[in-house]
């Protein structure tokens, strides 16, 4: 066969990709990106056009993600909805700012002064002095370093609650030594006084004291020891919810004999305090 007549050879010409064969899949990598980034962008435009609620809410996750404090937020800094602070959770409450005060550094030396007590009014929380002053100057209205402390700690705590607050100041039986009239009346409402701008000024919510109270010596914790200095003390009482103090004003007054049932008794004259007292 002549080189005529033999067949051209077939020549398969073989092109290689693009832009693809050399970036391989980047794009995919760049494209989720953008789809991440497009989702949180949607997510922060969802909570801004949505209620105080839902932003509590989300707030409270992030700040207790496992549930463990059951109060939208461990402890009490949380969101402040939901928080366990009705009659029957006084006692929860009481555990969690117990809890708080443990973290304290050097609290071992000053754990017998701060009582916290579930009482009829709400949940009491008292800083007791002693007899060199441990929360306030000797014989001032101005906290001390240790007071300050404890009094912001407690100001972030309770001012995630909805709860109004009570504020007193007490003293002891002895009488103050002044020339210009100063008595432990000014002092215990002073004190209290001093107590609540401290507080306001560093976690509690605008309007959340509903009172401050001086009761001086009228209200001693030890009666037997007037001039105990356990007597000397502030009292930051977290009120129940009016719905709780309506259920329990309901239950007193249905224990309450009827009249029918209640034995004549005639007044009693009341007898005057001792002198000094």
């Amino acid at each position: 066969m002549s080189d005529a007549e033999r067949p051209a050879p077939i020549i398969v010409v073989k092109k290689k990709g693009g832009h693809g064969g050399h970036h391989g899949g980047a794009w995919k990598v760049a494209y989720a990106d953008f789809v991440t980034a497009m989702m949180a962008l949607f997510i922060v435009l969802w909570l801004l056009s949505s209620d105080e609620k839902v932003k509590k809410a989300v707030g409270g996750y992030f700040q207790d993600p496992l549930g463990h404090g059951k109060l939208m937020g461990s402890t009490l800094a949380g969101a402040g909805e939901g928080l366990l602070i009705h009659r029957d959770d006084m006692s929860k409450l009481k555990d969690v700012i117990e809890n708080a005060i443990r973290q304290i550094p050097k609290i071992d030396a000053i754990r017998d002064q701060v009582k916290i007590t579930v009482t009829g009014e709400g949940l009491r929380i008292e800083l007791l002095e002693n007899e060199t002053g441990t929360f306030f100057e000797s014989g001032r209205p101005n906290p001390s370093p240790q007071g300050q402390e404890i009094l912001k700690l407690l100001a972030r705590q309770l001012g995630a609650l909805p709860n109004s607050l009570l504020i007193e100041g007490h003293t002891d039986a002895r009488p103050y030594a002044s020339t210009n009239g100063y008595t432990n009346w000014e002092l215990s409402a002073d004190r209290a006084n001093a107590a609540r701008r401290l507080m306001e000024s560093d976690g509690l919510r605008p309007g959340q004291v509903a009172q401050v109270r001086g009761f001086a010596d009228r209200s001693l914790r030890d009666a037997k020891n007037p001039e105990h200095a356990s007597n000397r003390r502030i009292s930051v009482i977290v009120k129940y919810q009016e719905a709780d103090l309506e259920t329990a004003l309901k239950n007193q007054t249905d224990a309450l004999p009827s009249a029918a049932e209640k034995p004549a008794k005639p007044p009693e004259t009341p007898s005057s305090p001792a002198a000094g007292h």
